[in-house]
């Protein structure tokens, strides 16, 4: 059954209830049209006994009793026939006159003599003052059943026509319902990386399967736009990757082309070394952006303090800021937790600073401030700030300033902060200072418990 086609199977579903329906309902009317023929029948006997009993006084004899249709009987005490037809057998045994003396009621008798070979309804009741005599009045029962018997076959025969135009009606209505479906499956099948923008087709109603049929839509949009930052991802990997790597080579086929002193080999490996730690560089960053993707970057959230994380971080850049001219400057309140891995904080940071002394000018300034249960952790720096046309893609991988593209960066620092920070549960945003400068801000939770 579950191999079956939805089609066949619904047809077959529809099908089966309503032969259950008919079923039912032929069932109720048959039952219902017994009912109501007995009710009259008995109706009929009940005033023919009446009309008969006023007729019958108390010295019928053997006067004969006037009865258009059916038989009627008088019964004397001892159970003979008294009226008509005068000597017939009696219609009634010695037990079921004695109790029609106690009240009336009706029976079935399977032949009686005097109507047509079949099934009778009597109606016996007592006559008198004296309760002595019986009087009995009876119908055949073949009127009855041959109008059962015909709604039977017509039932028999109606039903099965009426399931089976049905069934055809609901696996035509199957098909148009699953039409759109096919479409959508056989467009489904088009959709290919080498034909990007392919869409499902949508029918006209808004019902499930048009909304079903927008989902998957919305879906293969997602689906193209990783793929397309997938791609774009690989191009630019590749890109940065094959720098290093020629450099690399370069060196090495150099310091082997001809004999080369101690110092010149000394530099040669030096500058080999550089770029061994560039492309170490790169595969660690490329490996923490492929895990937050997967979202099994490993974190090991414990409370933080900040103004300590970030005096550790400024510690780290002292010197390199203090060769370059420059200065750190922290500004925290104290006893200011947030919930975070520090290892990982320290590397977003790290981030940050690095970028700040790279491309900025003057003070490196790291704050923290706190509102609404989060803690918001501030880089700023002097200088020209962010083209504004950079801004909108800061934080998208290998996005680089111009002036960046030859400064040996490779545009994956701001889009580490920003996987870190959405791994803790947070946010990152870089914005230009009003006097100067950039400003990024990465938002966290508070530790519980933190004012």
């Amino acid at each position: 059954m579950s191999r079956m086609p939805i089609r066949i199977r619904l047809a077959l579903a529809f099908a089966l209830a309503l032969a259950v329906v008919v079923a039912l309902v032929g069932g109720l009317v048959y039952v219902r049209l017994g009912d109501s023929l007995q009710e009259q029948l008995d109706d009929s006997l009940r005033a023919r006994a009446q009309t008969l009993a006023v007729l019958v006084d108390d010295d019928v004899g053997s006067a004969e009793l006037a009865v258009e249709e059916g038989i009627a009987q008088v019964l004397g005490p001892d159970g003979v026939v008294v009226s008509y037809p005068a000597g017939s057998p009696a219609l009634l045994s010695d037990a079921e006159r004695a109790r029609a003396l106690g009240r009336s009621y009706f029976l079935r008798h399977e032949s009686v003599p005097g109507l047509e070979e079949g099934p009778a309804r009597l109606y016996a009741k007592a006559l008198g003052d004296d309760r002595q005599r019986v009087l009995v009045v009876g119908a055949s029962l073949d009127d009855r059943q041959e109008a059962l018997d015909s709604l039977r076959s017509q039932l028999l025969v109606v039903g099965p026509v009426a399931l089976l135009l049905t069934s055809l009606l609901g696996y035509a209505l199957a098909g148009a319902a699953l039409r759109p479906v096919e479409a959508m499956r056989a467009r489904a099948a088009e959709v290919s990386s080498e034909r990007p923008g392919t869409r499902l087709p949508l029918p006209g109603a808004r019902d499930e399967i048009s909304r079903l049929g927008e989902t998957l839509n919305d879906m293969l949009a997602r689906l193209e736009a990783g793929l397309e930052r997938e791609r774009r991802f690989v191009a630019d990997a590749s890109h940065e990757l094959r720098t290093p790597l020629a450099a690399l080579r370069t060196e090495l086929e150099l310091a082997l082309r001809r004999p080369r002193s101690p110092q010149e080999l000394e530099a040669a490996l030096d500058s080999a070394a550089e770029e061994v730690e560039r492309l170490s560089r790169l595969a660690d960053d490329l490996l923490v952006l492929a895990r937050a993707d997967e979202g099994r970057l490993p974190l090991r959230p414990t409370p933080v303090d900040a103004r300590d994380l970030l005096e550790g971080v400024a510690g780290r850049f002292e010197g390199r800021a203090s060769f370059a001219g420059r200065s750190l400057a922290v500004s925290a309140p104290n006893d200011q937790l947030l919930s975070g891995d520090r290892v990982r904080l320290e590397q977003a940071l790290d981030n940050l600073v690095d970028n700040a002394l790279r491309h900025g000018d003057g003070t490196v300034e790291l704050r923290a401030d706190s509102a609404d249960g989060r803690v918001t952790l501030r880089v700023l720096d002097g200088g020209r700030g962010f083209p504004p046309a950079f801004l909108p893609h800061a934080f998208e991988r290998f996005r680089r300033t111009d002036e960046a593209r030859t400064g040996g960066g490779t545009g994956l620092g701001l889009a580490i902060v920003d996987a870190i920070a959405r791994a803790h549960g947070g946010s990152v945003a870089a914005a230009n200072r009003p006097g100067g400068g950039a400003e990024i801000a990465v938002t966290l939770p508070a530790a519980d418990g933190s004012s």
